[in-house]
């Protein structure tokens, strides 16, 4: 990872801390209105959680609840909706939760171990393309011990499985709204997490406001939170600037993060608060299209593509160049794609290339996303686009869809070679390899290789010291180098811009980076 000191939100930060114990009441002694509006690029692609391994989650770990979750500060699984939970065997393939005594959903209905079991059962007998059943790959069943208590039964060991249902999209959600065989698409909520959802427009707002039964670890600093979808980040902050938001969260460019650290006397009134974050980007290559199946032709582009250029020019430093499919910070990370194909290469690529008996520009066609990852995913391509073409080795043609027809369509088979970014379900790992390869990977083209599957991830799931995985993972990454179907580009960080009398945001990412709305209140003045 980069890191960008900032004396802006150094000191953004110090203020914080010393607020936070100050109360909430203004001068004159009356309360600070408590409602929080945010805008963000990322809107959901669904409500439901049995749809959702994508951005969706940040709205829906603030309208539902899972079992367990990662509170503030902490990178282990703790209780939520359960009162407690843990392995009852040696070989991490027994997990109980004791739920916690009346709970219930935001339509009334009872939050019980039946409505656990239904929630989880769902998510697999729905089975939606792209959505998070592949997380659940080593669940035999769900038992249920009278009203408070589940077990979950593993067909194998598998340390990771508290991870997994921390995880947004193990969401629990009211039997009697949501049909067992089929996505709620309504536009509605029914959870029983720190807010109710009062009203959606999709690609446009969210209304949030305290859920007044809510029983879990969140302690809510805010009493009601509006989200803005924007298209573009520049209305976004257009609109910050205008205080017609309160801050902003995924989707800044460099060229705005750069501009509101820098540009103080223009920015009055702004703070930025930098986050350590995982999050990824990569190419897919996908086997179906002739070009891009021909090893020859996906590890020239290895040697081609100029990561340090690339970020250079489109992140300005907001980001760093990545050789591993798991990012710095997180066991196992290597620099394996460095050690194998080195700097840019032009003349290797061409020989690799030639050998294969290819001696005419390779034609291509790369996809990319418009409104997931933040306006520079256009200049990001553009770039790669140019590094390849200026090989003499490649002709490339670009195309953007919206998330939702995206998805659709590499789910489908139909992009050649697309970008994806990836935010980790858990910091671990297993989730930086294991959700790539199978039969059904989350980048929607097969990826078939036992010794991962087989024997390097279940090898690895058996160990509970998740300290200790290290060498199963290098393996990992060697066949991912050799095989070249993924291509890391870059990790970075995340950035909340945010008036000054905005406080929390250095406390409203979890470590899955997802927004914890509820971290965020309106400071009183002195």
């Amino acid at each position: 990872m980069f890191y960008r000191a900032s004396l802006q939100a150094a000191a953004a930060l110090a203020s914080l801390s010393l607020l936070a114990g100050c109360g909430l009441l203004s001068d004159s002694g009356s309360e600070v209105d408590q409602k929080i509006t945010v805008g963000t690029t990322s809107s959901p692609s669904t409500l439901d959680p049995a749809a959702a391994w994508d951005g969706s989650w940040e709205l829906m770990r603030n309208v539902y609840q899972t079992l367990v979750s990662f509170p503030t500060g902490s990178t282990s699984p703790e209780p939520d909706a359960a009162e407690s939970c843990k392995f009852t065997d040696a070989t991490s393939m027994a997990y109980r939760c004791t739920l916690k005594k009346n709970l219930k959903f935001s339509n009334g209905e009872k939050l019980d171990a039946e409505a656990v079991k239904y929630s989880i059962d769902r998510i697999v007998d729905i089975h939606f393309k792209g959505g998070p059943a592949g997380m659940l790959g080593s669940l035999d069943r769900v038992e249920t011990k009278g009203e408070d208590t589940v077990v979950f039964h593993l067909n194998k060991s598998d340390a990771t499985f508290p991870f997994i249902l921390a995880t947004p999209a193990m969401s629990l959600v009211a039997p009697g709204d949501y049909r067992k065989d089929k996505i709620r698409d309504d536009g509605k909520v029914t959870g029983s997490g720190p807010y109710l959802l009062e009203s959606y427009e999709g690609r446009k707002t969210a209304e949030l406001k305290k859920n007044p039964d809510y029983k879990g670890f969140a302690k809510r600093k805010n009493d009601a939170v509006t989200i803005r979808y924007f298209e573009k980040s520049a209305d976004m902050v257009s609109a910050l600037k205008a205080d017609e938001i309160d801050a902003t969260y995924r989707g800044l460019t460099a060229e705005e993060v750069v501009s509101l650290e820098d540009n103080k006397d223009d920015n009055a009134g702004l703070q930025i608060v930098e986050s350590t974050g995982a999050d990824i980007r990569f190419l897919v290559f996908n086997p179906r299209d002739p070009a891009a199946a021909n090893p020859a032709v996906r590890k020239a582009i290895a040697h081609v593509v100029d990561r340090d250029a690339l970020v250079a020019k489109v992140y300005r430093g907001t980001a760093e160049p990545l050789y591993s499919m798991i990012p710095k910070g997180i066991a196992g990370h290597t620099t394996s794609f460095f050690d194998t194909f080195g700097d840019p290469d032009v003349s290797k690529a061409k020989n690799i290339l030639s050998e294969a008996g290819i001696t005419e520009p390779v034609k291509m066609t790369f996809w990319y996303t418009t409104d997931r990852y933040g306006s520079a995913t256009e200049p990001e391509f553009q770039e790669l686009k140019r590094q390849l073409e200026a090989s003499g080795l490649f002709k490339i043609t670009l195309r953007g869809e919206p998330w939702q027809k995206f998805q659709e369509g590499f789910n489908k088979g139909k992009y050649p070679v697309f970008g994806r970014g990836w935010f980790p379900d858990f910091p671990d790992p297993d989730n930086f390899v294991a959700p790539f390869v199978g039969q059904e990977p989350v980048t929607g083209s097969p990826y078939i290789n036992k010794e991962i599957t087989q024997q390097l991830i279940p090898a690895s799931r058996q160990e509970s010291d998740r300290g200790a995985v290290s060498k199963q993972f290098e393996r990992a990454q060697e066949i991912l180098v050799n095989d070249v179907r993924l291509l890391p580009l870059w990790q970075g960080k995340l950035y909340i811009a945010a008036g000054e009398d905005i406080g929390g945001g250095e406390r409203a990412l979890d470590p899955q980076t997802v927004m914890q709305l509820w971290e965020l209140y309106r400071k009183a003045s002195w």
